[in-house]
C-alpha cells in the first residue's frame, strides 16, 4: 500500500512551514481583524474595496469559512464618517405619526437628559400647585364646618387634575439609535431576525385609553436596519427571510430610510407609523449556494448592481506559506478564547495534519476553520483540565476522539447496529452482494451493502430494473442504465428478466455517484452468477468508457470499512493522494487503487468465471455510461458529501 500521508507539497517534517517555535505564544497575531482572515485573499481584497466605496457584498460558500469575520472586519474598514443619533418625538398634531430627528453622535443622550430635567421641573411645579389647591379647599371647609365634604371635594379635584393635565412623559423624546462614545461604525448581525427586529416595531400598549396609554413615540423600537445606520448590516442565510421582509429590505437599501410601523395587525402599533427613519447601511449577506434560490431577485440584482458577489474558498494549497498561516490561526484561536493554554509545536503539527485530512483533496488544507477552531478549543480544554502549561499533541489526539461530530457518532451507532444484525458481511463470498461505502454528513463514513438479483420478468416482452432503498429522483432514473450494461457486456436479451437492486438500511434515502462501481459489480455478479468477495468494500464512479473516477470522502469511507472489519477497500486511483487515514487503521486494511471497471472486478469477484467476464468487458470498445448518481451521501445531514 502506498504511503497515504505523503503529500506533494511537502513532508510532515515541515508541517510548520519552516517556523521554529516552541509554542504558538511565539506567533505575532495581527491587530486588525481583516489581517486575521486566513486563506480568503480574494474575498479580503473585495471587502477592502467595498468598504472604501461603501458597496454591498454577498458572500457564498461553505459554513465556517470566515464570512461573518469578514463582515465584522468591514465595519472596521468603513470610512470614518460622522456617526449620528436618531430621536423619535411625540407629534402633537397626530399622535400616530411620531416625528424623527437626527443629531450628531452623543447629542441624543444630552437632548433626552435635558428634556427629562425639564419634565421633572414641570412635574414638581404641577404637583405643588395641586397640593396647594387641595389644602386650600380642606382649610376652607374646616372654617365653614363642612370638613367631610371638603375632603371629598379635594380628593375628586385631585384625581381629575391628575387625569386630565398633560403628562410630562409625552414631551420627552426617545433615543431610538445611539452612537454615543463609539469611534467605529456599527456592526449589526441580523441573522434570523423576524420582521419586527429587522425593520423596527411598535410595542403593544395594554392601556390604550383613559389617560393611561403610553405615548406612541415611546413605544417605537428601532430595527436592525436603523441601528446599522452608517455601519454594516450582516445577514447570514438571507434566503430564510420572508419575501415580504426582503422586499422591505430592498426598499430600505434604495431609499436609505424606512418608516417604523407595527408589524402585527393585532397590536395597537398597527395604527402607528413614524416619519422615515434614516438607515444608510452597507449590507453584507452570506449563505450557501442554495441561498440564491430563495433570495428575492430584485434584492440580488441590487447587490450585483451596486456591490460585489464573492465565492468563499473551502481549501487552500498545502504549501509553506499556508502552513504558516494555519500556525497563526491556532495562535489566534488561543488568544481569542482566552481560557486555554498555547499549543506547543507538536500539537500545532497535529492541527495542521487534521487540516489536511479535512480538506479531502490531495495537496490542500481545509478552510473550514470554525470546525477546526472547535478542535483547538477542545484540545485546549483538555490541557487546562490537566493543569498543563501548554497544549500537547496528546491533548489534540484526545480531542479528536472526544469532539466527534453528530454524524460521526451516528455512523458509529449505525455500524454497531448493522454488525449486531449481520446487515453486512465481512468474510466469505456471495453472488450479487457488494459492500458499498457512503458518507454521512461531511466527515463520517458508513457501510452501505448493495444487493442485486435477476428474476424472470412478469411480462415476457418487458424486463425491468427495480431499485429499492428510498432512492431519490436522480438515483432512480440513473439506475435504469444498468440494463444497457447487461446487454453490452453479456450480449444476452434482457427483456425476459427483471433486475432487482436493493440498498440495505438506507432509511433516509440515497443520492450521489460514488456507488457506481458497487452497483455495476453487484449486477454483473448476479447476472453472471459469479460470487463477490465479502471482505472487500468499494467506492468510485464510472465514466462512459468504464474508467473509475474520483469521489469525495475517501478517507472517512476507508476508516469506516476498517472499523467494520473489512480487509480490502477499492478506491479510484486518482483519490490516492486524498487518503489521510489515522495511524490506528493503517495496519487493518489494504487500500487498492483502480483505474477501470475490469480492475474492480478482478479484485472483487471470485472464481474462474470472472476471467471470461473481464475479457468480454475489455472487448467492449464503447463502455456504457455508468455514472449512476448513487450514494456518495446518506441524507440526514445538512452538509452533502463532496463529489
Amino acid at each position: 500500500m502506498a504511503d497515504t500521508n505523503d503529500n506533494d507539497s511537502g513532508s510532515t517534517d515541515d508541517l510548520l512551514g519552516g517556523l521554529e517555535i516552541e509554542s504558538t505564544a511565539d506567533i505575532q497575531v495581527p491587530e486588525n481583524l481583516i489581517d486575521q482572515v486566513i486563506g480568503q485573499e480574494h474575498a479580503v481584497e473585495v471587502v477592502k474595496k467595498a468598504a472604501t466605496q461603501r458597496r454591498h457584498v454577498m458572500m457564498l460558500g461553505t459554513p465556517g469559512t470566515g464570512k461573518s469575520m469578514l463582515a465584522k472586519a468591514m465595519a472596521d474598514l468603513l470610512p470614518k464618517e460622522e456617526l449620528q443619533d436618531v430621536l423619535v418625538y411625540n407629534n402633537p398634531e397626530d399622535n400616530n405619526t411620531p416625528k424623527i430627528r437626527v443629531v450628531p453622535a452623543g447629542k441624543g443622550k444630552e437632548i433626552v437628559d435635558a428634556h427629562k430635567l425639564e419634565a421633572r421641573k414641570r412635574m414638581q411645579a404641577r404637583n405643588m400647585f395641586i397640593m396647594i389647591f387641595v389644602f386650600g379647599i380642606i382649610i376652607y371647609s374646616l372654617y365653614t364646618g363642612m370638613l367631610i365634604w371638603g375632603i371629598i371635594a379635594a380628593v375628586l379635584i385631585f384625581m381629575v387634575m391628575r387625569q386630565f393635565m398633560p403628562k410630562e412623559e409625552a414631551y420627552i423624546p426617545k433615543l431610538l439609535v445611539s452612537n454615543a462614545g463609539k469611534e467605529k461604525a456599527a456592526y449589526v448581525d441580523a441573522t434570523g431576525a423576524h420582521a419586527g427586529s429587522l425593520l423596527g416595531d411598535v410595542r403593544h400598549d395594554p392601556f390604550q385609553s383613559g389617560g393611561l396609554e403610553t405615548p406612541a413615540h415611546d413605544r417605537v423600537e428601532g430595527g436592525a436596519i436603523h441601528k446599522a445606520h452608517k455601519g454594516v448590516l450582516f445577514i447570514d442565510e438571507i434566503n430564510t427571510l420572508g419575501l415580504e421582509s426582503q422586499q422591505n429590505l430592498l426598499t430600505a437599501l434604495q431609499e436609505k430610510e424606512f418608516s417604523i410601523t407595527g408589524q402585527s395587525e393585532r397590536s395597537s402599533g398597527a395604527m402607528v407609523k413614524t416619519e422615515p427613519v434614516p438607515c444608510d447601511f452597507t449590507m453584507v449577506t452570506a449563505g450557501n449556494l442554495d441561498a440564491l434560490r430563495g433570495m428575492h431577485p430584485a434584492l440580488r440584482s441590487r447587490i450585483k448592481g451596486y456591490g460585489y458577489e464573492v465565492y468563499m474558498s473551502d481549501t487552500i494549497p498545502d504549501n509553506v506559506d499556508n502552513r504558516q498561516k494555519l500556525v497563526r490561526f491556532v495562535a489566534q484561536e488561543v488568544i481569542r478564547d482566552g481560557k486555554i493554554p498555547h499549543f506547543d509545536s507538536s500539537a500545532t503539527k497535529e492541527i495542521i495534519l487534521e487540516a489536511r485530512r479535512r480538506a479531502g483533496r490531495k495537496g490542500h488544507l481545509t478552510l473550514k476553520l470554525r470546525d477546526l477552531g472547535g478542535l483547538v478549543r477542545v484540545a485546549g480544554d483538555i490541557a487546562h483540565s490537566e493543569n498543563a502549561d501548554m497544549t500537547l499533541a496528546e491533548h489534540v489526539l484526545k480531542a479528536k476522539s472526544i469532539a466527534r461530530s453528530v454524524e460521526q457518532q451516528l455512523a458509529d451507532q449505525y455500524l454497531e447496529r448493522r454488525k449486531d444484525y449481520k446487515m453486512f458481511e465481512q468474510e466469505g463470498s456471495q453472488v450479487g452482494r457488494v459492500n458499498g461505502l457512503a458518507v454521512m454528513g461531511s466527515d463520517s463514513g458508513i457501510m452501505l451493502p448493495i444487493m442485486a438479483e435477476v428474476t424472470p420478468a412478469q411480462s415476457s416482452s418487458e424486463g425491468r430494473i427495480i431499485a429499492t432503498g428510498m432512492l431519490k429522483k436522480i438515483a432512480r432514473e440513473a439506475v435504469d442504465n444498468v440494463s444497457a450494461l447487461i446487454k453490452k457486456v453479456s450480449g444476452k436479451e434482457t427483456r425476459s428478466m427483471d433486475v432487482h437492486i436493493q440498498f440495505i438500511g438506507t432509511y433516509e434515502g440515497v443520492e450521489g455517484d460514488s456507488a457506481s462501481i458497487s452497483i455495476a459489480t453487484a449486477v454483473l455478479s448476479a447476472f453472471e452468477n459469479i460470487p463477490v468477495d465479502q471482505s472487500v468494500a468499494m467506492t468510485g464512479s464510472l465514466s462512459v468508457r468504464g474508467d473509475v473516477l474520483p469521489v469525495g470522502g475517501v478517507t472517512y469511507k476507508i476508516e469506516a470499512a476498517a472499523q467494520a472489519g473489512i480487509k480490502t477497500v477499492i478506491i479510484p486511483r486518482s483519490n490516492m493522494g486524498d487518503v489521510m487515514i489515522e495511524d490506528e487503521y493503517k495496519d487493518k486494511i489494504e487500500i487498492v487503487p483502480v483505474s477501470n471497471i475490469t480492475e474492480v472486478l478482478d479484485k472483487s469477484l471470485i472464481g474462474p468465471e470472472k476471467k471470461k467476464l473481464i475479457k468480454t468487458i475489455k472487448k467492449s470498445y464503447a463502455f456504457p455510461k455508468l455514472n449512476l448518481g448513487l450514494t456518495d451521501n446518506i441524507p440526514g445531514s445538512s452538509v452533502p458529501a463532496p463529489q
